[in-house]
């Protein structure tokens, strides 16, 4: 009796929620399993066959070695130099200096060919300075080649600058190029109009510095390229997120450490741990300024947020003339901001150049060459008589265009 009233008391409530939950649906078009199906001919479904469409994967990053560049071979009293031209004779010069172990090809071509270089190029004329036996394709140098150190390397620049007939020029140089060109800076004021700088460094090598280095010699000496030497490499060139986060181009540049000749790069990195404080100071007093030893021409200095040589370069900056400098961190890069951020490269290069007087009538190449990016602002005018914090050091985040100061 209890049991066939409790059966009767179920199949009533089932009942109950069965009719609550038909009604449920009426109203409800998301529940209804047949929402959506066309109830009439003209909403009938076409299915869209994506035979036409071809799918084809990004090309990787690659270096072309037949690019549109005039070769020299020029004799200078260190050894012999080789140049590669790009652009009219006629126009104003571009000197570029790579860093360790890379070369005109791999430390320059991607940024010069990038899209929004091509408005700027026009109204220049590049050489791009190899140091000796860092060339592509060099043969070894001779084991009783003594090679030249840096300020030697700087010499050079002055005897390519001669042959070439450049009276003045646009010094642009990365890592221990950077340190070659303000050398020459220092030495032949008159000959530089300015200098764009990336991850420059002006003191000696620390202990740390010294002991990779050294090791790396050795074994690139040997005529070998270990996995010491090339992850030191890619560690210098890039910092340690990028080499996690860009994948596709560590791989482009670890393909092109087996083409290195170990023993030329062997004597480059022992020339640049020679290297000898750059002994420039900053100097506030109008009067013994006259006499301190500083860069006098216009320099923007530039370093990824990532960048493994942050540390070195806002030393630099710190030494500098506060007057006739500009220091920029770039945003979301690390040690290579010619491949990681070649756009915002571009546009301060541009703003540099807008400052110094050239390319005037010269704008962005592509407005918006990001989805993020803001429209570029008018240069900005460091001659300003606003009092200046010499305790602070400028700067603008290429990013956002936004000026800053970091006290």
């Amino acid at each position: 009796m209890r049991a066939g009233w409790l059966a009767g008391w179920l199949a009533g409530w089932l009942a109950g929620w069965r009719n609550k939950l038909g009604e449920i649906m009426e109203h409800n078009a998301l529940l209804d399993p047949t929402f959506g199906e066309p109830t009439s001919p003209m909403e009938k479904i076409t299915h869209i066959e994506l035979t036409g469409i071809q799918c084809e994967e990004a090309k990787p990053r690659s270096f072309n070695t037949n690019s549109a560049f005039q070769s020299y071979d020029v004799e200078t009293s260190y050894g012999t130099v080789h140049v590669a031209m790009q652009g009219d004779k006629t126009k104003p010069a571009i000197f570029t200096y790579h860093d360790i172990g890379l070369n005109h090809v791999t430390c320059f071509q991607g940024f010069f060919n990038y899209i929004d270089m091509q408005a700027i190029m026009k109204h220049f004329c590049v050489y791009h300075v190899n140091a000796p036996g860092m060339h592509e394709g060099a043969i070894n140098l001779s084991p009783t080649f003594v090679y030249p150190t840096m300020d030697e390397l700087a010499e050079s620049v002055l005897t390519v600058a001669d042959y070439f007939e450049v009276k003045r020029f646009i010094g642009f140089g990365v890592g221990s190029g950077a340190n070659v060109l303000t050398r020459f800076a220092l030495t032949h004021p008159t000959r530089v109009d300015s200098l764009v700088l990336v991850n420059a460094t002006s003191t000696k090598p620390g202990w740390i510095e010294w002991g990779y280095q050294k090791m790396n010699s050795w074994y690139l000496w040997s005529g070998q390229i270990t996995n010491f030497t090339e992850e030191y490499l890619l560690w210098h060139w890039f910092g340690s997120k990028t080499r996690w986060v860009n994948h596709d181009l560590v791989h482009v540049y670890k393909d092109y450490i087996k083409s290195i000749n170990p023993q030329n790069l062997s004597f480059f990195i022992e020339s640049y741990l020679r290297r000898t404080d750059l002994n420039v100071m900053r100097e506030l007093d109008p009067i013994k300024k006259a006499t301190t030893r500083t860069v006098k021409c216009r320099s923007l200095m530039l370093v990824g947020d990532d960048s493994p040589h942050m540390d070195d370069v806002v030393d630099m900056n710190g030494r500098m003339n506060p007057e006739e400098t500009d220091f920029m961190k770039i945003a979301d890069c690390g040690g290579m901001p010619l491949e990681e951020q070649p756009g915002k490269v571009c546009e301060a290069f541009r703003l540099f150049l807008q400052g110094m007087g050239y390319i005037p009538t010269v704008k962005s190449g592509r407005v918006n060459y990001s989805p993020t990016a803001a429209p570029a602002p008018a240069p900005v005018n460091n001659n300003s008589k606003q009092p200046v914090n010499n305790n602070c050091i400028r700067t603008l985040d290429v990013s956002e265009f936004t000026s800053q100061s970091v006290c």
